[in-house]
């Protein structure tokens, strides 16, 4: 009687049928086992008289099998004789059975497989089955979202072939699902392709499951994770809970888990060839209607796309009347220069701030920036990186003057002094080549210290003796000269300046 035991229905059907009179050929031809098998049960059943007795019961068979017949034969032994003690080390380090199996063979040559190997390790580390709960949720109470790389596909912008990552959401209770494919795991990738499920179902869960990625979750936490600030705006103005998985247990999130990504992976995806991502999520949608949402799902026993428009449907909340538009909030730090740097592009915020994290909230039309809940500055959106997008109140008074100096901001400012002073910055513009955009700053800023009315009286004096130089300027306004009364006759140069063109000329753009 050595040799495999065969399943205790097969034995009993092996009798049976010799009870019914089959000849020992017969059964073996029927039941597809060598005739010395139906031999050997059949004597062992003749010596215990159960051909001529009705047979006994299933587990009755099983104990009389299990104390008649001898055990089975031992296996061959493992090939690991003296790799025991340094197996069972490395295990304890956590490596793995195919870093073992490596391991060995250039330590000491083992001879052995990886499977016979990876047997040994399991009687050494024998694993009980931990018992699970499947949970089932009502109509529009739980939607289940995740991310799976997808392969390489032609992105249409460029033409080139990129990795890829495949978004899924599925429906709890109709296990209806959205399919998209996408290029980055960014934070506004992962908003888009919410608002894009949100709109293929027509409504909005109460929840939503997902793992711990970095573009909704900054901080994975068992019991108080942490919510990229974007994302809980994005609940916010859907209406949507935000349910993260505990760390490392990827099966609280099973239904999206092995019937979305695994799913799309192994039907959509396998065998197929796609041009570009165009395509992809053009046919991914078709498959979403008619193949996936049109099988009969294993555990619900109904097609997913009809349990969701009969019943689901009309329990998810309603869409708000707008869209979200997606916004990515970034921490960000005021530089000396009083501007933050976001997406190579400048943005400028209160002097007063410089060293401080702010708050930055980008959208497609806006970039804010906000401190301590604040809104200090709202600036329109760069169109390259490297462009500044600067606001002159969050400049310091004394540096805004020198950030905004130009000629025609000269002449304007000389305007706003008197006609002496216009005339005088005028002319000093007229002398070319040289540059007196500094010279002239300096005799406006005169007007901070002595006021513009003594200014302009100086520039009158000044004209009047075609001294026009800053230091000439200063000496006049310090000695208070500006008060006393010009000599009859002084005027300027006039011979000289016959020929010169009037600085006007210059600034004909400007007026």
């Amino acid at each position: 009687m050595a040799g495999r035991r065969r399943n205790v229905l097969d034995v009993r059907e092996i009798l049976r049928r010799l009870q019914l009179g089959q000849t020992a050929r017969a059964v073996a031809r029927d039941l597809a086992v060598s005739r010395k098998t139906v031999a050997k049960y059949q004597e062992w059943a003749q010596t215990r008289g159960l051909l001529s007795s009705p047979l006994p019961e299933p587990g009755e068979l099983q104990a009389l099998l299990t104390t008649a017949l001898p055990e089975a034969p031992p296996r061959s032994p493992f090939k690991a004789a003296g790799h025991e003690a340094r197996i069972r080390e490395l295990r304890r380090q956590g490596v793995e059975c195919q870093a073992i199996l490596q391991r060995l063979r250039e330590e000491a040559g083992f001879p052995g497989s990886y499977s016979a190997l990876w047997r040994y390790v399991r009687r050494l580390e024998p694993q009980s089955a931990e018992a699970c709960i499947r949970i089932e949720t009502a109509p529009g109470e739980e939607a289940q979202v995740d991310l799976g790389a997808a392969g390489w596909l032609r992105d249409p912008a460029d033409l080139e072939r990129k990795k890829a990552w495949v978004f899924v959401m599925t429906l709890s209770f109709s296990r209806h699902q959205y399919v998209e494919f996408v290029f980055d795991q960014s934070v506004a990738t992962w908003l888009h392709c919410h608002r894009h499920a949100f709109e293929f179902f027509g409504g909005v869960p109460v929840r939503v499951v997902l793992d711990n990625l970095k573009a909704a979750i900054v901080r994975a936490s068992f019991q108080d994770p942490v919510v990229q600030r974007a994302y809980r705006e994005c609940a916010e103005h859907y209406g949507f809970l935000i349910a993260p998985c505990r760390p490392r247990t990827p099966q609280h999130k099973g239904k999206v888990e092995q019937g979305g990504v695994h799913y799309v992976k192994r039907n959509f995806l396998a065998g197929r060839t796609l041009r570009d991502r165009t395509e992809a999520n053009t046919l991914a949608l078709v498959w979403c209607r008619d193949t996936a949402g049109q099988r009969i799902h294993g555990t619900i026993k109904e097609r997913p796309l009809e349990r969701f428009e009969q019943v689901e449907r009309g329990a998810l909340r309603p869409l708000p009347a707008e869209p979200y538009e997606a916004a990515i909030w970034k921490r960000v730090k005021l530089h000396p220069d009083c501007h933050v740097v976001f997406a190579g592009s400048f943005y400028s915020a209160p002097h007063r701030l410089i060293g401080q994290r702010l708050w930055l909230r980008a959208t497609a039309t806006s970039v804010t920036l906000w401190h301590e809940h604040q809104l200090l500055a709202t600036h329109a959106p760069a169109r390259k990186p490297g462009q500044r997008q600067t606001h002159p109140d969050h400049l310091p008074p004394a540096k805004v003057v020198a950030l905004m100096a130009s000629p025609a901001w000269c002449l304007r400012r000389a305007r706003e002094i008197g006609p002496q002073a216009t005339e005088l910055i005028g002319r000093w513009f007229g002398e070319r080549p040289l540059d007196r955009l500094r010279s002239a700053m300096g005799i406006l800023g005169l007007a901070g210290k002595y006021g513009a009315r003594r200014l302009e009286a100086a520039c009158a004096r000044a004209l009047a003796y075609d001294q026009l130089s800053y230091p000439v300027l200063k000496r006049i306004l310090q000695q208070g000269l500006e008060a006393g009364t010009l000599p009859l006759g002084a005027s300027p140069n006039d011979q000289a300046a016959r020929f010169a063109r009037p600085w006007t000329d210059f600034f004909a753009q400007e007026a």
